[in-house]
């Protein structure tokens, strides 16, 4: 009877574990099958090989291999001036090193626009177009926008001085003489990552050669202001000129308009010893 029952059981057993085995084999099939329906259903997106920074860059960081990495990116996502090679970075043709202008993060894209050509320190020259020179104005707490201003910024220019008018006088005026320029460096320093406000003494823009000549003329002759450019579109602005008057609104009395004389045509007679004129019709 006991050799019965243990035969019993074992034979349950048996079964049991074959059991357990067939139910996990099945699990294991359906988590493979959806595992490939999920791959299958996810589009397959080609990528691009791209050099990206593998630490956090600030301005004028100098640009080196160790500090450069090749990541995949989405062909279809690629932003402009991209590295996707060692020689499109560091050119063999044009030697020299290459160092930051704009504050990278780790894992960002090494971007053109972001770095120096090769051989060229960080400096103005960086931020200067073709036919472009640098032009420093004066300023303080008023005229510089309270120190608000940064590199990269668009500033329109004021000048108030005195003027010629029509009656020989001189009088204040306040006139817009340039529009829209772009800062490029505050004081000493040309770094557009800069945080913290600070009162600036000079602005450097970057102008053209007559409106160089403009603003020296004008900082000679009259005090110049600044005004931080908001969004706006690429209108061309027009004159803007205020007056003391035209500030307080006085409008000048017009002269009033005299009514001609009649013509009166006379003749000389004597009477005498007097000399009388006598009042006769005029032919025209």
């Amino acid at each position: 009877m006991r050799m019965v029952f243990g035969v019993v059981l074992l034979i349950g057993i048996a079964l049991a574990g074959f059991a357990v085995h067939m139910t996990q084999n099945y699990v294991n099939q359906q988590k493979a099958a959806l595992a490939d329906a999920q791959a299958n259903q996810q589009p397959k997106v080609p990528t691009v090989g791209v050099i990206v920074a593998n630490r956090k860059f600030s301005y004028g960081d100098e640009l080196l291999l160790k500090d450069l990495v090749i990541a995949q990116w989405p062909q279809n996502a690629l932003p402009d001036g991209v590295f996707t090679t060692v020689e499109e970075l560091f050119p063999e043709d044009q030697p020299g090193k290459r160092y930051v202008m704009r504050a990278t993060e780790k894992f960002e894209a090494v971007l053109d626009v972001k770095i120096t050509k090769p051989g060229i320190e960080v400096g103005l020259k960086n931020h200067l177009k073709d036919g472009q020179s640098a032009f420093t104005i004066k300023v303080d707490v008023s005229s510089g926008v309270s120190g608000f201003l940064r590199p990269g910024d668009l500033v329109d220019v004021y000048w108030t001085g005195k003027v010629a008018s029509g009656d020989r006088k001189q009088r204040t005026v306040t006139r817009l003489i340039e529009d829209a320029v772009k800062i490029i460096a505050i004081d000493q320093s040309s770094n557009e990552e800069i945080q913290t406000s600070s009162i600036a003494r000079t602005v450097t823009v970057a102008v053209t050669q007559l409106q160089g000549a403009s603003l020296t003329q004008a900082q000679s002759t009259g005090r110049l202001n600044l005004s931080l450019v908001g969004q706006r579109d690429d209108a061309i602005a027009e004159l803007i000129e205020v007056d003391q008057k035209q500030l307080l609104g006085i409008e000048e009395a017009q002269p009033v308009a005299q009514q001609a004389a009649p013509k009166v045509c006379t003749i000389r007679t004597r009477k005498g010893a007097e000399t009388v004129n006598i009042p006769i019709p005029c032919r025209d």
